[in-house]
């Protein structure tokens, strides 16, 4: 009798098995997308550094959990996990997030697309697992106990679509008020300042950011392109020295034909990590294929 039940269509288990599979799969490109990012910079930003570890290493976990067990709890904690670093994401760029404000980006938003896709897909596989299990039970439920089982299944479905639809509309409200590269890289003709900062006389913009170099550029040519830009803002148009300012100023041109300010030979950068005045986060930094260092103003 259940041997030819189960001669016709699809063998039990089969759609749980795929969504586990999708749902795991999903959950590791995201904690790889987050590997590459730690390993080349975000391991030097403070807090939000092993944080990224954290998400590799609980992603990969996850990952291998919802493939090694049929457990409907591994494939809920997935599905949670991938629901909590979408939030973090639209949180930190959105309003910062320990200091840090991340900006939009081809790879943040290929994660989170993927990270939506892999709530639906474990959710759904979590939900599953009830169903090929109660399908496995010698003794058949009551057809009334089917049908409400079928409509509380469709209820809870519905309720994770739109639960996905509400995040990918968030998701697209926040990106769409998040600038790929920051206003400051549309300024021209910036009059330079000073600021001492634990002892240490640095370079400002003329709102008191901290101005950087970058270790890879040279005194004709900018290495920080794209997203690199977002992260690091130029310092656009041809500088004038204020206050105490001394030392060479001069230009160069970027990729694009945009005119850059530099100082003493080092194109000059402000970092979206400082949210104000009189602050060094991008300092001594290994992000976005180099060193970053705090201009400081020459005797």
């Amino acid at each position: 009798m259940v041997v030819g039940r189960h001669r016709k269509g699809k063998p039990p288990g089969r759609r749980q098995l795929g969504l586990r599979v999708t749902g795991a799969a999903l959950l590791a490109v995201s904690a790889c997308i987050h590997l590459v990012l730690y390993l080349t910079g975000y391991r030097s930003i403070p807090t939000i550094g092993w944080l990224f570890l954290l998400q590799v290493i609980v992603g990969f976990a996850l990952a291998a959990g919802a493939l090694a067990t049929y457990s409907r709890l591994a494939a809920a904690a997935g599905a949670a996990f991938a629901l909590s670093t979408l939030g973090c994401y639209l949180l930190a760029v959105w309003t910062g997030l320990f200091g840090f404000k991340e900006v939009r980006t081809r790879a943040g938003i290929a994660a989170g697309l993927i990270e939506v896709a892999a709530f639906a897909t474990l959710v759904l596989a979590a939900l599953a697992t009830d169903a090929v299990r109660e399908s496995r039970t010698p003794a058949s439920p009551r057809a009334r106990m089917q049908a409400g089982a079928r409509v509380a299944a469709s209820m809870v479905v519905a309720a994770v679509g739109a639960v996905s639809v509400l995040a990918l509309v968030l998701f697209g409200v926040v990106l769409a008020s998040a600038d790929e590269v920051p206003a400051a890289l549309a300024g021209a003709g910036a009059t330079l300042k000073t600021a001492t900062i634990g002892g240490i006389t640095v370079l400002t913009d003329a709102t008191g950011r901290t101005l950087y170099w970058f270790v890879p550029d040279t005194p004709t040519s900018s290495a920080c392109t794209g997203s690199c830009a977002a992260y690091w803002p130029p310092v656009a148009g041809t500088p004038k020295a204020g206050p105490a300012v001394t030392g060479e100023l001069s230009t160069i041109k970027r990729p694009g034909g945009a005119v850059q300010a530099t100082y003493n030979g080092h194109p000059l950068y402000t970092y979206i990590g400082d949210s104000g005045p009189r602050q060094t986060h991008g300092n001594n930094l290994d992000l976005n294929g180099g060193l970053w260092y705090e201009v400081r103003v020459s005797g």
